[in-house]
């Protein structure tokens, strides 16, 4: 059960997507761990030509660009994406703070602008809330299966109208299960979606997330709602 993304394509994975064009490491390392901390799964292109490649490859909820790039500048960047008809959200980041670089970036296409240095709340903020304008067309903020919902901007779940407290990851994890409700989901497929990167069939992260995420939302409820199907993975299902 793939969801259409903002850009307008089909993606498979519930979790929200990100690319960051950004040459200064720390800094992108700085806003990769932020996101990946909020739930996010995110991407990192070091210039201008590399962010071109992965944004016209894949679909993405949202890129952050940075306007000093090396091979082509942001502002190229953008112009081209859009050339292309890409319609996936942009945040400008830029040290430069003048009128006429603002002007610049949005009529570029960019969709919003933040001028370095900036508090990364501010960004998760600005983040939310294209994600929110878009997805008021295409993807709701809210999902729920029988008497259990989550709240996709707020990071909130809850289990018959009790709030459930869940780690970044474990939030990822349910918003994907209920995203692919009734459906058998792989451990292959959880941790390429979920986690980002390939499966490594030594690794036990799967179950053991699962089982923690089990204690949380089916302990002391019912019925029970992630199962477990021998050989094939995990479903959430009545």
């Amino acid at each position: 059960m793939g969801k259409v993304g903002v850009s307008g394509e089909k993606r498979t994975g519930g979790i929200m997507r990100v690319l960051v064009v950004e040459d200064d490491i720390k800094i992108a390392q700085f806003i990769q761990k932020g996101l990946k901390s909020s739930g996010f799964a995110v991407d990192h292109a070091p210039t201008g030509n590399q962010g071109l490649e992965r944004a016209l490859q894949d679909p993405y909820d949202v890129m952050i660009v940075d306007i000093m790039l090396p091979e082509m500048d942001g502002i190229s960047l953008i112009k081209k994406i859009r050339q292309e008809r890409k319609n996936t959200p942009v945040i400008i980041l830029s040290a430069r703070d003048r009128v006429d670089d603002r002007v610049k970036g949005l009529q570029a296409g960019a969709d919003d602008y933040l001028t370095k240095p900036f508090a990364f709340s501010e960004l998760l903020a600005r983040i939310q809330a294209l994600i929110r304008r878009a997805g008021n067309v295409t993807d709701p903020v809210m999902l729920a299966y029988a008497d259990l919902s989550i709240d996709i901007l707020k990071r909130q779940v809850k289990r018959d109208d009790q709030l459930i407290e869940v780690q970044p990851l474990e939030f990822s994890l349910l918003e994907y299960l209920l995203r692919n409700r009734e459906r058998v989901v792989s451990k292959t497929m959880i941790m390429e979606h979920v986690w980002n990167y390939n499966f490594d069939p030594m690794t036990n992260v799967v179950e053991a997330r699962i089982c923690r995420l089990r204690d949380k939302i089916d302990k002391g409820f019912e019925p029970k709602l992630i199962h477990t199907v021998r050989g094939a993975g995990y479903v959430l299902k009545v």
